[in-house]
């Protein structure tokens, strides 16, 4: 990595990870991914994977688009809508939603806060803001907690 011009420290460079076409000795960026269906005969060429996988191959636009299969087999191509990959008035309204709900409290009025301990429980341990709740039995009658062995 370089360093700075005085100070010796690294400088941060962006690293581009760029895939390649899988072609041998092409070196244009991938822009399309190419995966074989063995059991249908088929060969699948859609956009470009997230992740490169082990037998999918990447392909540019040029070996894309001169993709030839063998005899016998079907190539499907999936090309996207381009206006699906758009931010849809739908997407922004999940999103205010969500920026709603997480602003809602999440308690109802009259009940306790969440820092009281319901009645009927004792706080038995606490990790960071988890707290482990255990219920308390409550006693049915003051005689029963005494036993008397006299009869």
């Amino acid at each position: 990595m370089p360093r700075g011009p005085r100070t010796g420290l690294r400088t941060s460079v962006p690293i581009v990870s760029r895939r390649r076409c899988s072609k041998p000795s092409c070196n244009s960026p991938a822009v399309s991914t190419l995966t074989y269906v063995y059991a249908d005969s088929t060969a699948v060429l859609g956009p470009l994977a997230t992740y490169a996988e082990p037998h999918c191959y990447d392909l540019c636009q040029m070996h894309s688009e001169r993709l030839t299969a063998p005899r016998g087999w079907e190539i499907v191509r999936i090309t996207p809508d381009p206006d699906a990959l758009k931010p849809s008035s739908d997407d922004l309204e999940a999103l205010a939603n969500a920026v709603r709900e997480a602003a809602r409290p999440r308690y109802e009025p009259g009940a306790p806060l969440p820092t009281e301990v319901p009645t009927g429980a004792v706080e038995v341990a606490r990790r960071g803001h988890l707290r482990v709740l255990a219920t308390v039995p409550e006693p049915d009658e003051p005689d029963d907690l005494f036993l008397d062995f006299d009869d």
